[in-house]
C-alpha cells in the first residue's frame, strides 16, 4: 500500500465495505461487483472503486471482487486482521452494556479490562470482568500494553480519564462522553453521541 496520506473520508468508509463483504461471503458468495456493494451501502459504484483504487487494484473489469481477497486485504488495511484489547472506562448503565457486547470479538477487538471510580462498582462483575479501581488504570493498561480505549464516564470526568489514557500509552480513544477531548496530535478520538444524532434527524421531522 502507498506510504500517501489517505483523506479520513474514505477511510471511514471501509468499515462499511467490510463489514457488507463479510455478509456476502456469509451467504456464499465468491464475487461481488462495486455496483452491488453499492446498491447495498447506498454509495455510488464510482465511489467504491474510487475509494479501493487508493490502496490498489483489487478487482477485475468484467470480473469484479474476490469477496474473501477483498475481506482480507480490507482487513490488512484497517489493521483488523489481528486482535486488540481495549480498556473500558466507566462501569455505568452505558459501560454495563458494553461489556456484555458480544459483538467486537468477530471484528478483531476483545474488552480486556474494566474501569470504574466507584467504589460501589468496584471489584463486582460486569461482562465477565472484574471491575477496577481507575485509581490502578495508568500502571495496569501500561502493563497489558493496551492502546485503544473506550470512554463510558460523565461529560465532567473524560478529560480526566483521557489524560490517564494518554499517559497509559493509549492511542486512540473511542469517547461516549458528550464532551471535546483535549489529547495530543498522535492520539485519535472517535466521538458518539445519540443526542446529536437524534437531533440531526429532528432536523427533517415536521
Amino acid at each position: 500500500m502507498s506510504d500517501k496520506e489517505i483523506p479520513d473520508v474514505i477511510v471511514g468508509r471501509l468499515p462499511r465495505y467490510l463489514r457488507a463483504l463479510q455478509r456476502i461471503a456469509n451467504d456464499g458468495q465468491r464475487t461481488t461487483s462495486s455496483q452491488e456493494l453499492g446498491e447495498q451501502l447506498g454509495i455510488s459504484a464510482a465511489q467504491i472503486r474510487k475509494d479501493l483504487s487508493q490502496f490498489g487494484e483489487f478487482g477485475k473489469q468484467g470480473t469484479g471482487y474476490s469477496v474473501t481477497f477483498l475481506v482480507s486485504q480490507l482487513q490488512q488495511i484497517l489493521n483488523v486482521d489481528r486482535v486488540w484489547d481495549m480498556a473500558l472506562v466507566g462501569a455505568g448503565d452505558l459501560g454495563h452494556a458494553i461489556a456484555h457486547y458480544q459483538g467486537f470479538a468477530d471484528c478483531g477487538f476483545r474488552i480486556a479490562l474494566v474501569f470504574d471510580s466507584d467504589s460501589q462498582k468496584i471489584g463486582t462483575h460486569v461482562g465477565g470482568f472484574i471491575v477496577q479501581d481507575s485509581a490502578s488504570l495508568v500502571a495496569a493498561v501500561k502493563a497489558a500494553k493496551i492502546t485503544i480505549a473506550m470512554i463510558t464516564v460523565p461529560s465532567n470526568s473524560a478529560q480526566m480519564v483521557s489524560d490517564q489514557l494518554v499517559q497509559a500509552g493509549v492511542r486512540a480513544i473511542l469517547n461516549y462522553a458528550p464532551v471535546i477531548l483535549n489529547v495530543p496530535d498522535e492520539v485519535h478520538v472517535q466521538y458518539i453521541d445519540p443526542v446529536i444524532h437524534l437531533q440531526r434527524m429532528t432536523f427533517y421531522l415536521d
